[in-house]
């Protein structure tokens, strides 16, 4: 059984255009063998909801500012924030409409509907080039961390697998479980690549590094590089404890630029 007292939401709340104006107060969940369980709006609303994190990353993405945001989707700033911070937030669809034309998106990627399809949707741009990028170029958009893919052979034959991956000491870095495939690859040579793609402007790069595979068993170092990973490893599990560098010989890469 559930019951849920909604009520309105008080005066100077941001609300969205044409919006009910209304948003849960506490929700109770009961069950035959649980005692309810309550949640009120001021626990729901401590973390961000799906729309407003999306919106946050993007922009995030593009190096805007809130301000800087609110300004080409002409919204208040801070409504944006409200939109970003609140799990009750519901924009409505003009909102999500200047939203996603300020942060060069659609309002499919910002509802989430284009989470479970490839990129590179969209059809290429005119007037477009390839454009070789050299060894600092590639750098830079390897960045301090990211998630990358690490191509090794395997038992069954080539295998292309993603990782999160740190660049640290200007190596890439990474974790995985001891008997996985992955650590297969230690002592291999691999190709580890790293793109990204903009869905409005049909353009993007990519990076590629060649070395080897090599497990770093040094206590110091492992501990080190503990201290020093952006993140955890994405598919958890506290058994990915083996740390592995990819030790690099060639690093190449190419990005496509619409004129």
């Amino acid at each position: 059984m559930s019951e849920q007292t909604r009520t309105r939401m008080p005066s100077g709340t941001p609300q969205d255009e044409g919006g009910p104006g209304v948003t849960p107060v506490a929700t109770a969940d009961m069950t035959k063998t649980s005692r309810p369980t309550v949640r009120t709006a001021a626990s729901a609303a401590a973390a961000p909801g799906d729309i407003g994190r999306r919106i946050a990353a993007r922009r995030e993405e593009l190096g805007l500012t809130r301000e800087a945001t609110a300004a080409r989707a002409g919204t208040a700033a801070g409504y944006l924030r409200y939109l970003e911070e609140q799990s009750t937030a519901r924009p409505g669809t003009s909102v999500l409409i200047r939203l996603a034309d300020a942060l060069d998106t659609t309002v499919a990627a910002l509802h989430g509907g284009e989470s479970d399809l490839p990129p590179g949707l969209g059809q290429a741009a005119g007037h477009s080039e390839l454009i070789e990028l050299g060894p600092g170029d590639c750098l830079a958009r390897l960045s301090t961390h990211g998630v990358g893919r690490l191509a090794t052979v395997a038992e069954g034959g080539l295998v292309i697998l993603p990782v999160n991956y740190s660049v640290i000491d200007g190596s890439i870095a990474f974790r995985t479980a001891p008997g996985s495939t992955i650590a297969a690859a230690v002592g291999s040579n691999v190709a580890f690549q790293v793109d990204h793609v903009d869905e409005a402007l049909s353009q993007g790069w990519s990076v590629l590094v060649q070395g080897s595979a090599r497990a770093v068993t040094a206590p110091d170092v492992r501990r080190r590089l503990d201290a020093l990973a952006y993140s955890r490893p994405w598919a958890g599990g506290e058994e990915r404890d083996l740390w592995v560098r990819v030790e690099q010989d060639r690093i190449s890469g190419r990005r496509i630029a619409v004129r």
